[in-house]
């Protein structure tokens, strides 16, 4: 490549016509120059709105036609959480790599499946655990890193929206719904993500979590109280039913930091830092954490800089998610039948 000549762009299929595909795709595709070249939706007439208004530049029929497209070399899969096993392998298998939103699988199970598929084709999956890109988190990792804060003493991080609707795919249990799954991934991975300072990752010491109403098995809201190898705490909050919140708090014995809302930094980028020395509030900036996301995948693929994470992170982060789901009481959720692609 010619000095001054940015990478060729990513060319990117879309699985559905997803909400969340505007902020976490088309905007982040918009300002890094990544093409959006194919999607598809269960309603034509869907994909053909959301293509006309994002600017994909065609519109396919069926899922398979876009993970089968010659020219579609990413997938980017945000269909319902139940859906996500089953299109993630069928685009392994169409030779694809795969920009998965989380959680990667219904299970613990399905995510090793996945897993062992995309090492044997040789393709990248990577979960879109967007805000680990973002400056707000390698911020509260830094302030670990350099001894400011002390030794990891407690975590603690919640994640909470209000109710979606009654016939949300959230709710459904046959789609993987609940809580822990839509929202406490994320609590449990920022803790995962922690390792480096605690000795290991974190194991679930007890779990506490609540029912839906007129949805059995799924849960509206759920906690767990984790434990690191260092001897550090954990407690990772989740609710579909309560005030928008995600804050994430790192306590050390020296220090602690708190970062407003880590999942959403372009809505909330401050990191209120408390030390013996004094207080102060540090802004890391509102650019999207998805175009951080995009732009750490591009370099992978184009030029092979490392991912933070991987497929064998994909595999960890839903094993803790069932850990949780057992110790409070639920069952992991269920998988959805397998696609076959007709080549």
């Amino acid at each position: 490549m010619m000095a001054g000549q940015s990478p060729e762009p990513l060319r990117i299929g879309v699985l559905g016509a997803a909400r969340i595909a505007a902020l976490a795709i088309v905007d982040p595709a918009r300002t890094t120059g990544d093409r959006l070249v194919a999607v598809a939706a269960r309603d034509r007439r869907r994909a053909e709105a959301f293509a006309a208004s994002h600017g994909v530049e065609r519109v396919l029929d069926t899922y398979a036609e876009v993970v089968t497209d010659p020219e579609v070399e990413v997938v980017y899969n945000p269909l319902a959480n139940g859906l996500h096993g089953p299109w993630n392998l069928a685009a392994i298998a169409a030779g694809k790599h795969v920009l998965t939103e989380k959680p990667s699988a219904s299970n613990a199970t399905e995510a090793r499946e996945v897993r062992d598929a995309a090492t044997a084709a040789g393709v990248t999956l990577l979960e879109g655990f967007h805000y680990l890109y973002h400056p707000v988190t390698r911020r509260l990792h830094e302030l670990l890193a350099t001894g400011e804060l002390g030794q990891l003493r407690h975590v603690e991080v919640d994640m909470v929206i209000p109710a979606p609707a009654d016939d949300d795919p959230r709710w459904s249990l046959e789609l993987a719904g609940g809580a822990l799954m839509d929202l406490g991934c994320y609590s449990l991975h920022a803790h995962r993500m922690l390792a480096p300072w605690a000795g290991g990752p974190p194991r679930v010491v007890a779990a506490r979590g609540g029912e839906r109403a007129g949805h059995p098995g799924v849960d509206e809201w759920l906690e767990a109280d984790l434990e690191f190898p260092s001897g550090a705490t954990g407690s990772a909050r989740c609710s579909m039913n309560g005030d928008r919140r995600m804050p994430c708090r790192i306590v050390g014995d020296r220090g602690e930091a708190t970062a407003a809302n880590f999942v959403e930094p372009h809505l909330d980028d401050r990191v209120f830092v408390s030390t013996p020395d004094g207080e102060r509030v540090e802004e890391l900036g509102r650019r999207s954490s998805y175009t951080y996301q995009l732009e750490a995948l591009r370099a992978h693929l184009r030029d092979g800089a490392p991912l933070p994470i991987d497929a064998d992170d994909a595999v960890a982060n839903m094993q803790l998610v069932d850990d949780c789901y057992r110790a409070a009481g639920f069952s992991p959720r269920p998988r959805t039948a397998p696609v076959q692609l007709t080549r």
